[in-house]
């Protein structure tokens, strides 16, 4: 719910921020990079940007009414023409980089139960294994456990 308020609401934010920037530039202007100011080398807002402000807009509509109108699959991809299997997932689809480990846990295991588990599992070896460590050795081969866990690490 708030990732939707914060996406919900994040353009407004921007509105408002864009209408202040515009605000001031109306009221102070550009100044030139050496910061002078002079009213000579001041550049106004009206006409110049407006102008400039409105041909780029009508420009970006143009091509976006272009592309909707004439070419609307254009940057589709083709595997949204494919039936969906509500019994199989496709072979295409893989999650991003930081959920791999989930997903080659999850599709290694065939039951369900059994590959929560083991999720479950990879993620609370990463809280456990820094709290076996409680002695004043630095090295891991006083410490059995210790060995154990990152060995398991290792090997799965």
């Amino acid at each position: 719910m708030r990732f939707y308020s914060f996406h919900f609401v994040l353009p407004f934010i921007i509105i408002v921020f864009r209408v202040v920037h515009l605000f001031y530039l109306h009221e102070e202007g550009a100044n030139n990079p050496l910061g002078v100011r002079a009213d000579s080398a001041l550049v106004r807002f009206h006409p110049f940007y407006t102008y400039k402000d409105v041909v780029g807009f009508f420009i970006l509509f143009f091509g976006l009414l272009l592309l909707v109108c004439f070419w609307p699959d254009l940057l589709g991809n083709v595997n949204n023409w494919i039936p969906a299997d509500p019994i199989k997932t496709p072979l295409q689809i893989e999650p991003e980089w930081y959920f791999l480990f989930a997903y080659s846990i999850l599709r290694s295991i065939p039951n369900k139960a059994g590959g929560a588990a083991a999720l479950v599992a990879s993620v609370l070896i990463l809280f456990i294994i820094p709290r076996l460590h409680t002695g004043q050795f630095r090295s891991n081969r006083f410490y059995p456990l210790g060995q154990l866990g990152f060995w398991g690490l290792i090997v799965v």
